[in-house]
């Protein structure tokens, strides 16, 4: 069988911490969901710093991490996942409180093989 999901596409970013609730509700419960929706999307997995754990200046850091293991680069450029990060508040009541952004995808060079 042909690898999948050979990429990571990591998304960083931050929040303004009153709208921190909202964020993490609606990241959960529409953003997600939509772009697992997008053809080539695998998982997602999210993250926020642990500030008790860290080795650089922790305020220079993103709090919150999204993990999105994709078939290929093209996946996040394409009109599917395009269309999706614009489906319900996300754009509107979330998207504009972030800080901090950063996007980057990495393609697997090693780890275990799947069947």
């Amino acid at each position: 069988m042909a690898e999948q999901g050979g990429y990571i596409f990591y998304a960083r970013m931050s929040v303004d911490a009153e709208h921190e609730d909202l964020f993490n509700e609606v990241y959960d419960t529409e953003h997600v969901p939509e772009l697992l929706k997008v053809p080539g999307v695998r998982s997602v997995t999210r993250y926020k710093v642990d500030s008790t754990i860290y080795t650089t200046k922790l305020e220079d850091q993103p709090l919150y991490i999204a993990a999105y293991e994709v078939d290929s680069p093209d996946v996040i450029t394409s009109d599917a996942w395009n269309v999706a990060t614009e489906i319900g508040r996300w754009a509107e009541h979330v998207r504009p409180h972030t800080s901090n952004r950063s996007h980057v995808i990495y393609k697997k060079v090693a780890g275990p093989e799947r069947a």
